[in-house]
This record gives C-alpha cells, sequence and structure tokens, in this order.
C-alpha cells in the first residue's frame, strides 16, 4: 500500500517537512514564552525581551501557517493516491471476472471500506512519524544543551513514547483490526442479503431470522469497535503517564541542579517546559500504530481484489491460419478447477460467414461454458477458438467483443430506464431505432403500456416480468453495434427462457429474420425452430455427442431424437402478462 503512494513521494516528504515545522514551531513557542516569563520576573528592561516577544509571534504564525501547508499537501497527495486505488479497482473489477468471486455486500466493503483505509494509512501513518523524528532530535539536543541528564532522560521517554508504545499498540491492535474488517464485510452481506431477498424472505417467512442475522452481525461489529476504543484510549492514556513521569523526572533533576549551581532558575524554566511540550511531537502516534492492524487487514482484503488472477489474459502471437473466414473452435477443453471433472472436453465447432447453428443438450452439458468462452469471460485451458483465422486468446478481450456479441444466461437489467437499457448497446441509436428493435422482440406493446421508453425499470429490472428482462437484454443485443459495424457473430445463450410457448416462437421468428446474414450461435434447451437453423450440436458432459440438421438428427437415434420427441409430447402452457401500472408490477 506504502507503493501505491510512490509516484507522489515528494508531495508526501513536503507534507512531512511542514508537520516537523509546525511541531518544532509549537514545541519553540512554549520553550521561547517559558524563557520569556522567566526572564521577566527579573524585570529587566523591556528592550530585553523584545527579540523573545516578537520570536512568539513569529513562531505562532509558523505553527499555524506550517500545520495548514501539512494539512493541505498531505491530504492532497492521500486524496489523489486514493482516486488511483479506485480507478485500479474499477479496472480489475470491469473485466467481470472477479465480480463472481465475491460476495456483493464483501465486495462493496472491499471497494469502499477497504479501499479508504489507504488514505488513514498514508495520513496517519506516513507523514506524523517523519515529522516525530526530526523534531524529537532537536527537542533532545535542546535539553541536552541545557543539562545532559535532563536531554537523557527527555530521549528516553521520548523513544519510549514514540517506539515502545507505538510498537505495543500495534501489536494490540492486530487482531482487533483483522476481526473489525470481517465484522464489517459480515454486516454489509447479511445487510444486503436481506435488503436484495426481502420480497422472498417475507413470503417464506424467513425475514426474523434474516433480521436475527443483521442483528448479531451488528452487535459483534459493535464488540470489536468497543474493544478497538478501549485500545486507543489505553494508549492515549499510557501515552499521558509517560509524558507526566518525564516531565516530573526532568523537574526533579533540574531543581537538583540549580541546587547544585549547575543551572540557573530561567534555563530550568525552558528544560521542563521544553519537555512537556516534545511529548506534543509523539502524542498521535500510538493511535496511528494501533489502527495499523485495521489498516493491514484492509489492504488485504484490498488487494484480494487487485490480485485476482483473471479469467481471461491477451495470450503470446500465434500465426494467423488464412483463407479460414468464420468461426473455427477446435479441441476446446474447459474445467473450472484443477481437479474438476471437465466442463467441455476436446468440443469442435465450425459456423462458415452467415451461418447459424445450435448449440443444445442437458443441463450442466457445457453449453454456457462455450458461450463464456466466445463472450471472452473465461479462457480455453487448451485448445484453440479461431475467428476469421485469428486466435481469439491472442486478442485483448474487449477487441474480441467488438466482433463477438451477443447475450449470456443471466443478462444484467440496469435501474434505469428502457431507453438508456438499449443505449447501452449503441449509444446513438435513435428512438425510432430503439422501437424497432422492441418490436422485433414482441416488446413494443409492454414498453408502451409501461410508459414508453422513459419508464423505469427498477433495480434489476424488478417493474418487469422475467421474459420481458429477458426479451429486453435481447434487443440490446440485437442493437450492438455502430450502424454498418454490426458485429458478425453473435452469441445469444437461453434467449426465449422465461416466454411462453406462443411469444417464444414468434420471438424466435422475428430472432431468425433479424439476424438474416449474421453468424449466429443460438444455446438454448428449448428445440422448437431449430429446423430453420444450419445445423445442431449436441452436447452431452462436454462432449459433442451429435450433430447435423434437425431432420438429420431427427431420423437417427441419439439424445436429440428423443428429447425433441419428450418435449413434443409434454409443452409447458404459460401465459406472460404485461406488468401492473406502478412500482410494483411484476405480473407474469
Amino acid at each position: 500500500m506504502v507503493a501505491l503512494a510512490r509516484p507522489r513521494g515528494v508531495r508526501f516528504a513536503l507534507g512531512a517537512l511542514a508537520g516537523a515545522t509546525a511541531t518544532a514551531a509549537g514545541v519553540a513557542l512554549l520553550v521561547v514564552a517559558a524563557w520569556l516569563i522567566a526572564a521577566a520576573a527579573a524585570q529587566p528592561p523591556l528592550t530585553a525581551l523584545s527579540v523573545a516577544i516578537v520570536t512568539t509571534r513569529a513562531l505562532g504564525v509558523t505553527r499555524g501557517v506550517a500545520r495548514y501547508l501539512e494539512r493541505v499537501v498531505t491530504h492532497d497527495a492521500a486524496l489523489r493516491t486514493l482516486a488511483d486505488v479506485r480507478v485500479r479497482v474499477y479496472a480489475r473489477l470491469a473485466r467481470t471476472e472477479p465480480v463472481h468471486r465475491f460476495r456483493s455486500g464483501d465486495l462493496v466493503t472491499r471497494l469502499v471500506s477497504d479501499t479508504d483505509a489507504t488514505q488513514d494509512l498514508l495520513i496517519r501513518g506516513l507523514t506524523p512519524p517523519l515529522a516525530a523524528l526530526v523534531t524529537g532530535a532537536g527537542a533532545v539536543a535542546v535539553s541536552t544543551a541545557l543539562l545532559v541528564p535532563g536531554g537523557v532522560l527527555l530521549g528516553a521517554g521520548l523513544m519510549l513514547g514514540g517506539v515502545a508504545l507505538p510498537l505495543a499498540a500495534a501489536a494490540a491492535g492486530r487482531a482487533p483490526g483483522r476481526q473489525r474488517a470481517a465484522a464489517r464485510s459480515a454486516l454489509s452481506v447479511s445487510l444486503l442479503d436481506a435488503l436484495h431477498g426481502a420480497p422472498d424472505l417475507v413470503a417464506y417467512g424467513a425475514m426474523p431470522a434474516a433480521l436475527a442475522r443483521v442483528e448479531a452481525a451488528d452487535a459483534e461489529l459493535t464488540r470489536v469497535e468497543r474493544r478497538d476504543a478501549g485500545l486507543l484510549g489505553l494508549g492515549a492514556g499510557a501515552s499521558a503517564l509517560l509524558a507526566g513521569l518525564t516531565l516530573w523526572g526532568t523537574l526533579l533533576l533540574g531543581v537538583a541542579a540549580v541546587q547544585a549551581g549547575v543551572l540557573t532558575t530561567v534555563p530550568l524554566a525552558v528544560l521542563v517546559l521544553t519537555s512537556l511540550a516534545a511529548f506534543e511531537i509523539v502524542a498521535p502516534l500510538p493511535a496511528a500504530a494501533a489502527r495499523l492492524g485495521a489498516v493491514r487487514a484492509a489492504g488485504a482484503r484490498l488487494f484480494g481484489v487487485l490480485d485476482t488472477p483473471p479469467a481471461v489474459a491477451r495470450r503470446s502471437a500465434v500465426p494467423d491460419v488464412p483463407d479460414a473466414p468464420g468461426l473455427r473452435v477446435r479441441d476446446l477443453r474447459v474445467r473450472y478447477a484443477r481437479r474438476d471433472p471437465w466442463a467441455l472436453d476436446g468440443v469442435d465447432l465450425d459456423l462458415a460467414p452467415g451461418q447459424r447453428v445450435a448449440v443444445v443438450g442437458p443441463s450442466g452439458s457445457g453449453k454456457s461454458t462455450l458461450a463464456d468462452v466466445l463472450f471472452r469471460f473465461r479462457d480455453p485451458d487448451s485448445g484453440s477458438v479461431l475467428l476469421d483465422g485469428v486466435d481469439v486468446t491472442t486478442r485483448e478481450p474487449d477487441a474480441v467483443r467488438e466482433r463477438i456479441t451477443g447475450m449470456p444466461q443471466d443478462p444484467h437489467v440496469f435501474d434505469s430506464t428502457v431507453r438508456e437499457n438499449l443505449r447501452l448497446a449503441r449509444p446513438g441509436a435513435s428512438d425510432h431505432e430503439l422501437w424497432g428493435v422492441l418490436r422485433r422482440v414482441r416488446l413494443d406493446g409492454g414498453v408502451r403500456a409501461a410508459g414508453g421508453l422513459d419508464a423505469e425499470v427498477g433495480a434489476h429490472g424488478t417493474t418487469l416480468s422475467g421474459g420481458m428482462r429477458q426479451r429486453l437484454a435481447l434487443a440490446r443485443a440485437l442493437l450492438a453495434g455502430a450502424d454498418g459495424d454490426r458485429p458478425p457473430l453473435l452469441v445469444l445463450d437461453e434467449p426465449t427462457a422465461h416466454l411462453d410457448p406462443d411469444t417464444r416462437d414468434a420471438v424466435l421468428d422475428d430472432l431468425l429474420a433479424a439476424t438474416a446474414g449474421r453468424s449466429l450461435v443460438l444455446v438454448t434447451h428449448d428445440l422448437t425452430r431449430l429446423d430453420q437453423l444450419d445445423q445442431v450440436v449436441v452436447l452431452v458432459a462436454g462432449r459433442v455427442v451429435q450433430r447435423g440438421t434437425h431432420a438429420e438428427l431427427l431420423a437417427r437415434p441419439g439424445w436429440y431424437r428423443s428429447a425433441h420427441a419428450t418435449s413434443t409430447c409434454s409443452q409447458p402452457h404459460h401465459s406472460e402478462g404485461l406488468p401492473v401500472s406502478g412500482a410494483k408490477g411484476r405480473g407474469r
């Protein structure tokens, strides 16, 4: 985390210098004031005190200006560093795959609270120790010049208060720091789970249990925070006790020196008040050290996101295959963990330009994994995926997605309007184009009933039915690409899920008409309308067990003919309505 501040090291050094100047001015102000008061007791001429009076005023101004500059410089550098950290986290999350490795509440905590811990480290953990080192050495030098035993005692007190006590506070605060980060994450997770799942929790009578989990997490965080506050209070008390003991020791040594004739009364006052002022230097250090445990835990959680290995990465270039237009998949093998079975085991697939193929099979056969590979959400463990003769793993993922687009299995609907959800795919699309693509997916009537393109769809599309959310995502996929530059390959993963049979058949007909001339990979469990596609590929347990046209597969025994016969005999009959007017409409 300290390395993140390296580009602004000069600014932090200037901030530490300004902090040291402010602290030194504060100590010097008390020292000069002590000399001025002690010397004035002897009633010397006013001219003898004029220099000290002017110096006192100058030190007061210097202290305020230097402290202001320290705050401005260090906070500016820390906030800029914090902005850089957030950008890195956002950039890492924008690659999509780390999002699915953390629970949503935990991810929010990492993104907000744990990232903010960087600022706490940079402001309270770097500049105060540097300022204390510089100013403390100066105070010890002044005290030693006045009385050597007093300087030695002050040096020992500052070492205890500025080194030993912070080290003890850091050791004592390490466990509470880890516990606080974990407790804060647990509270966020339980709270978000209760909020997002409120309708289902209420319906099943599980809301009291969910609230109990929130209350338990809150109680644990409160307990940890109370313990942390106790440690901070103990550190502050120990620092004050140490300062008092050092002051009394210095006073006793000074009085003895005065009685021995080694020291006069004016230097005695300066020596004692220097000892008193010097502990202002180390006073913030125990509290800062006690927070290092929380900062360390937050940093580990933050870098747990930043250091998550990417699921997709650009590999070393390999020679392109000339005269190989379209999509070619060869011996594709993918699995999710080293000891897991293969999700895809030697899959081959050819798709000529403009050709349309359906990938079907039972649940868990690897259909969506194939779609994830094509979307560049996951890299192959072995094998190759060539698009127009170019291995997609040798190109940046975003560059591949400009040529391969579509709809994943679980598309996200944003808490915005219908218009903005569609324009995510093509920002410059006109309203006429938006209505046109809505008509293709049979959603124009539902959108008009809901209030038109400016209708709010709610968080995760809660004001839409499941089928309408699916068709909105399908419309977005069809709209993708700039005018005249549509991606040549469209991958649709279960585009007709949640649709009743009549709407499903109509959407499929319009979909096939809308994608004429474009290559299409249709991943589906629904075997209707597949006679209109050029080829059907059957995946079972990650392997291609059948391929051919709809008619060819029906003509020979196998999984496809059995599944088609079963689906024909037991077609579900659903009806899907439009959303009820109002924010809570969720009609199906």
